[in-house]
């Protein structure tokens, strides 16, 4: 078989235990697949690697269905139209799909969205102006609704989400304190992205530091990660704080729960006392603020108010150690795979 009449395809080996391994995943070569009747045929050219991935490697009832043990990785793509036997699209347009982690996919197309040719990288369309940055918006404004000269805290303050989540507030008016883990990404959250304070998780007594950096309390608090920036938070919410929940990245790999101090009390003692709103969100239900979004979002990238840094690694063979990576903190910005050149 010619490696031109080839796909590559990442398939789930085994389901991980805790974290994953690269062991978890198999790189596996069939034959190119061939759009019949009602389908186009797409060639990716950019995989979009995100947390919720880790949570689809498991078994049993969630949001969405796990990925079958064989079965191709899901995940977002930025695709070219190879093919087609779909009216509506033509050969070398560019699409937002679902081809998952393969060089080629099909799909009848109505899971694709043609993207701008003016857009300044197709690759942002899986991060500023996809559905990272849609969660960012859709979070902050709707659930978290900052107002100016509230204080929010942000987790993972310098990845795809929370690095908008902060500039959004920013832009809102607000007083924005960020938790990251490195001084690189501190630094970059204060000078690049202009929070008024990043805090570096890994360092000691993070409590104490946070209180000091919100001396006026917290009114938002983004939540993506859960453990120890969650602890830390908890006694600084304000009455009538606002806290969307998107994630618990920190929590991803449990396999029972973690044994040690039980602050489920603490936790709703503050919540009962303060009347403070944790609101959990699928950001799948919040695609009708898509045309919103990328309205606004648009326009602050224009105008010089939202800086994004991507992370780009080369070669879909790659991508299970992007995404244990991802999953370790080890990212700096929004993760995507180069699988294809163009």
């Amino acid at each position: 078989m010619s490696e031109a009449a080839v796909n590559r395809r990442i398939v789930l080996a085994r389901r991980p235990q805790g974290a994953p391994t690269e062991e978890d995943f198999r790189l596996e070569r069939l034959p190119l697949p061939a759009p019949t009747s009602g389908q186009v045929l797409l060639r990716t050219r950019y995989l979009s690697l995100d947390p919720y991935m880790r949570g689809r490697m498991n078994a049993g009832p969630s949001y969405a269905p796990p990925v079958a043990i064989g079965a191709t990785m899901t995940g977002q793509t930025v695709s070219v139209v190879e093919a087609s036997e779909v009216p509506a699209f033509k050969v070398g347009e560019v699409v937002l799909g679902n081809v998952g982690w393969q060089d080629y996919g099909v799909s009848d197309g109505r899971d694709l969205v043609k993207l701008d040719p003016a857009m300044a990288k197709s690759s942002y369309a899986l991060g500023v102006l996809g559905m990272p940055g849609l969660t960012a918006y859709v979070g902050l404004l709707d659930i978290g609704q900052p107002q100016p000269g509230e204080t929010l805290v942000v987790a993972a303050a310098t990845g795809a989400v929370g690095s908008l989540v902060g500039q959004i507030a920013k832009i809102r008016g607000c007083r924005v304190v960020g938790v990251a883990g490195g001084t690189e990404k501190c630094e970059y959250a204060r000078a690049t992205l202009g929070f008024d304070a990043c805090l570096d998780h890994r360092e000691a007594e993070l409590p104490q530091r946070l209180a000091a950096a919100c001396p006026k309390g917290i009114d938002v608090y983004f939540e993506s990660v859960g453990g120890a920036v969650l602890a830390a938070v908890v006694p600084l919410l304000n009455v009538n704080a606002r806290i969307p929940l998107c994630g618990l990245v920190s929590w991803y790999n449990l396999e029972k729960l973690p044994v040690g101090v039980d602050r489920t009390p603490q936790l709703l003692t503050v919540v009962l006392r303060q009347r403070v709103k944790i609101q959990g969100f699928i950001i799948f239900d919040h695609y009708q603020r898509m045309r919103a979004f990328q309205q606004d979002m648009s326009g602050w990238l224009r105008e010089g108010r939202v800086s994004y840094r991507e992370q780009i690694i080369d070669g879909l063979e790659n991508a299970p150690r992007g995404l244990i990576g991802l999953l370790q903190g080890e990212n700096f910005g929004k993760v995507v795979v180069r699988v294809a050149d163009g």
